[in-house]
């Protein structure tokens, strides 16, 4: 390499940090070559349009760099909540989002489900959805009873299945659970 070309370099490459040279760096040691994978539940039958929220999630999931394993429907029916998430935990995903079932009427089944299959409750995660929710103006974020937390390797959150809610609880999650995932592995065994 010739001296010419080492100062074309040199005036290209900054040495000095900024938040983009840092997030890239952070972006590049986390990076294990590895893809996340997420899972997501529709819970009831209630959704003004199904594909339109499957496909929301999907778009908002992959715009995040996951690969999205399945899209799943339940009826609002915990055992079939239950094994919707079980089904997500044992098969690996990272991440499980489920959509609906959380506000406070009989067939509101998705936080009952979900605290049977939760080892560690995400209490701080919870309330960032439900503050940002009333923030954003989603009364169904922000008085949901929505968990998040982690089983096993997974996380899993409840969202709202309103359209506010579900943009505004993704734009919210996705860097908390990132961190997560993070940690998970890092101390995995």
């Amino acid at each position: 390499m010739g001296e010419s070309e080492i100062e074309q370099m040199s005036e290209t490459v900054s040495t000095e940090p900024s938040d983009v040279n840092l997030a890239e760096m952070e972006r590049l040691i986390n990076d294990d070559g590895q893809v996340r994978n997420a899972f997501v539940v529709l819970v009831g039958d209630h959704f003004e349009n199904p594909d339109a929220a499957a496909s929301l999630m999907v778009e908002l999931l992959e715009e995040d760099g996951y690969s999205v394993d399945a899209v799943v429907s339940t009826g609002a029916v915990k055992r079939e909540i239950r094994k919707a998430l079980d089904t997500a935990v044992v098969g690996g995903a990272d991440l499980v989002v489920t959509l609906g079932g959380v506000g406070v009427g009989p067939r509101a089944k998705t936080p009952d489900a979900t605290r049977k299959v939760l080892d560690i409750r995400l209490q701080g995660i919870e309330q960032a959805i439900r503050n940002s929710g009333m923030g954003a103006g989603a009364l169904d974020a922000g008085l949901s009873r929505g968990l998040a937390g982690v089983s096993g390797q997974t996380v899993i959150i409840n969202l709202a299945e309103s359209r506010a809610a579900v943009r505004d609880g993704m734009a919210t999650v996705l860097p908390l659970v990132s961190h997560v995932l993070d940690d998970l592995c890092r101390w995995s065994v």
